[in-house]
């Protein structure tokens, strides 16, 4: 399944079992589920920052890229993360 909602619904209907993201954890708040960490094996999440190939950004989203990055760099090296 590829949708979110989807694997929640069937989670919730008793159709297995679903691992996601954790951003996906808002949507599974007011549903009949329950969540838990994976914590063994640990599971680390990769960000990927995309843009259109044939467009340059604008001056104001490079700066907010270049914050960004720095800020989760900064939060995982403190997170233990790095």
């Amino acid at each position: 399944m590829n949708l979110l909602d989807t694997q929640i619904g069937l989670v919730e209907a008793g159709e297995g079992i679903a691992i996601i993201p954790s951003f996906g954890l808002a949507a599974c708040r007011n549903r009949n589920v329950s969540m838990s960490e994976l914590v063994e094996p640990i599971v680390t999440q990769e960000f990927y920052e995309i843009s259109n190939r044939g467009a340059r950004l604008p001056e104001e989203a490079s700066e907010f890229s270049g914050f960004l990055k720095k800020y989760i760099a900064r939060w995982a090296g403190e997170a233990g993360i790095l």
